[in-house]
């Protein structure tokens, strides 16, 4: 019997068309091939790995990296460096503020909920202020993205440091850490988060005119600002955002372990980079998906707990890492280079 897959209103496809179709096949769903291989193998390896304990652990650990990668996937052109410095900043000035809620008790009876809010408020017009500053730089000089961001890694860990005196923030408040240890109905707040801002990233970057645009400036930047599109406010726009989610990581991490430290997030980016990369997204701009960045974020999380459960020295899982990135980016580059 021939099989209906490879067969249209009865015509049966030629081995040529066969070729093409399972290359499309897998260009559109191979990453949640390596996905479920990759549970596969590490179930393997380890009995640990697929019990209900390390599976809630790796989905807390893919959340801040997760929200990361989701600012990554809608860069235009360029790749972010600045996102565990980010990260480090608003995690100890919003662990500042949550550190002694009894100057609102004072000012405001009334609003029992404001100790956690202006942390957060805080927390989010930091990272929006990063990136924008990124943005602007890249927008208005020229200067590429990688220069941009790296002068912003190196300012906000240093402002982490100036700001907390090298020193963690700890003794956190109850609220402030329910966003990185509690729970809704069983199931982990910061993991409600990141499905949230996922669905929200998904609704811009595919249902909106913000979404169409940044598309348009990420395929050809020439061709956007002849049709019409103001290419430098899109821009400055897409840094803020990805400022927003690191500093939304920022808070679900030093929430997670009830301090901010200013050497938090080192080498966040990395893994967040990967994650979108492996997830599809394209440096070179106007390709990528927010559901292939959470598949690829789910990735880096099964890689570096299987990587962990199996004794693997970290140096040797930066070098994995490093490899990943750039046959990610190899592969991408030879899937668009067939393309054109």
């Amino acid at each position: 019997m021939s099989n209906p897959a490879l067969s249209t209103g009865g015509h049966h496809l030629s081995t040529d068309e066969k070729k093409a179709l399972i290359k499309n096949i897998i260009s559109k769903y191979g990453i949640y091939f390596v996905f479920l291989g990759l549970v596969l193998f590490m179930s393997i390896m380890h009995p640990a790995f697929l019990t209900v304990n390390n599976i809630l652990n790796i989905i807390r650990q893919v959340t801040s990296i997760g929200l990361i990668a989701l600012g990554v996937t809608i860069i235009t052109r360029g790749i972010d460096l600045s996102s565990g410095s980010v990260l480090a900043l608003v995690s100890v000035v919003a662990a500042s503020l949550a550190q002694n809620p009894d100057w609102a008790a004072r000012m405001y009876p009334a609003l029992p909920v404001l100790p956690v809010i202006v942390p957060i408020v805080v927390g989010l017009a930091i990272g929006a202020l990063c990136g924008g500053i990124s943005g602007v730089f890249v927008a208005k000089t020229g200067i590429p993205p990688f220069i941009a961001t790296l002068g912003m890694m190196i300012v906000a860990r240093g402002a982490a440091m100036i700001y907390s005196d090298g020193r963690p923030v700890s003794s956190l408040t109850p609220e402030y850490n329910f966003m990185g240890q509690g729970e809704i109905l069983g199931i982990p707040f910061p993991v409600i988060l990141f499905a949230v801002m996922a669905v929200l990233c998904y609704i811009l970057l595919n249902h909106t005119r913000f979404g169409k645009y940044v598309y348009a400036i990420g395929g050809n930047e020439q061709a956007a600002h002849v049709s019409g599109i103001n290419v430098s406010k899109y821009k400055i726009l897409v840094y803020i955002l990805g400022g927003v989610m690191s500093a939304l990581a920022a808070l679900v991490l030093s929430a997670r372990i009830s301090s901010g430290q200013p050497g938090l997030g080192n080498m966040f980016e990395l893994d967040a980079i990967a994650a979108a990369t492996i997830g599809g997204v394209s440096h070179s701009g106007g390709i990528g998906t927010i559901q292939g960045t959470v598949v690829g974020a789910l990735i880096i999380g099964v890689l570096n707990n299987g990587l962990d459960l199996l004794n693997v020295s970290a140096y040797w899982q930066m070098v994995i890492k490093g490899v990943i990135i750039v046959a990610a980016v190899v592969f991408d580059m030879r899937k668009n280079a067939r393309k054109s």
